[in-house]
């Protein structure tokens, strides 16, 4: 069983850049791929980044590239989500998933096996 505990939500400002944060327990994290995924108010969850921990390979959805960093602590559990230039439409809850099946770095959620309570992030004008 896979344990997953955002952190770092809040709020901000158009321009602000926050960090979140992914604990990950349980299972062996070093074979996963681990996402973060959005939901906002009235929305479907959607994509945003996700990493394979073994190799650190990434993807991106199209709207946070160039802005959005993902990244993990290789010698520990933890995986983050360097956000940068924030605008409101980045206003969601943020959840972090892990996809324990071993292959390619998915943006569908139905990969994910495994999800987090989630965090929110609220950016204004």
């Amino acid at each position: 069983q896979v344990q997953l505990v955002e952190s770092g939500g809040g709020l901000g400002q158009a321009g602000d850049s926050l960090t979140l944060s992914c604990e990950a327990s349980g299972g062996t994290i070093r074979s996963y791929v681990l996402g973060w995924f959005r939901q906002a108010p009235g929305k479907e969850r959607e994509f945003v980044a996700a990493i394979r921990w073994g190799d650190g390979s990434r993807e991106y959805r199209d709207s946070v590239k160039g802005r959005f960093t993902i990244s993990r602590a290789y010698a520990g559990n933890t995986m983050y989500l360097q956000m940068n230039s924030l605008k409101p439409e980045d206003t969601a809850i943020y959840y972090c998933a892990a996809d324990v099946t071993v292959g390619t770095v998915e943006a569908s959620s139905e990969a994910y096996d495994y999800w987090g309570q989630g965090t929110q992030v609220t950016v204004s004008s």
